[in-house]
C-alpha cells in the first residue's frame, strides 16, 4: 500500500451544509496518478483510520470528506491546519464482512456480488461497515442483496 502524508485546512464545502473537507496538495494528487476517486485509509491527526474515497474536485486536485465524527475525535474546526495520513486501499482487495456473505449465499447471488465493478461494491460495503446500530446494519446489508438480486439477469 502506498503511504503518504500532508497537512491540510479544514474547509466547509458549502455554507449552511454539515459537509467538511481537507484539501488535497494537488503534489499528493499527483504522486497517486489518477485525477479519478481514490479508496484510501485515512488518518487525520492520528485518528482512528477511516475509509473514504478521496473525491475530484476540478483542476486535477482531490478532496477528502471528513464526518463528524472523525472531527468530533480530533477536536478539529473549520480553519484548524491538520495533518493527513492516506494510505491506499487496493479497490479489489477490500474484503467482504461474513454477514453479507451469508445474507447473500442465502440468496444465491455472492457471485454476482462479487462481478460487481469494484467501486460499487465497495460503497455497499462501505454503508454496511459505517453502520452504527446493529439493526441498520442488517437493513443496509438487506439493501445490498436486493441491489444485487434485481441487477442479476
Amino acid at each position: 500500500m502506498k503511504t503518504l502524508t500532508f497537512k491540510a485546512r479544514l474547509v466547509r464545502l458549502a455554507p449552511g451544509i454539515n459537509y467538511f473537507a481537507l484539501i488535497v496538495p494537488l503534489k499528493i494528487t499527483q504522486a497517486l496518478g489518477t485525477k479519478g476517486p481514490v479508496l484510501v485509509s485515512a488518518k487525520v491527526n492520528g485518528s482512528k483510520p477511516f475509509q473514504v474515497s478521496l473525491y475530484t474536485r476540478g483542476g486535477g486536485r482531490h478532496g477528502l470528506r471528513v464526518k463528524a465524527k472523525v472531527r468530533e475525535e480530533v477536536q478539529i474546526k473549520v480553519g484548524d491546519l491538520v495533518k493527513v495520513q492516506i494510505e491506499v486501499i487496493d479497490r479489489a482487495s477490500v474484503p467482504l464482512p461474513k454477514d453479507l456473505i451469508s445474507a447473500l449465499k442465502k440468496k444465491g447471488v455472492l457471485a454476482p456480488f462479487k462481478a460487481l465493478p469494484h467501486g460499487k461494491r465497495n460503497y455497499l460495503i462501505r454503508l454496511i461497515n459505517d453502520a452504527h446500530k446493529e439493526e441498520t446494519r442488517k437493513k443496509r446489508i438487506q439493501e445490498a442483496v436486493k441491489t444485487v438480486a434485481t441487477i442479476m439477469p
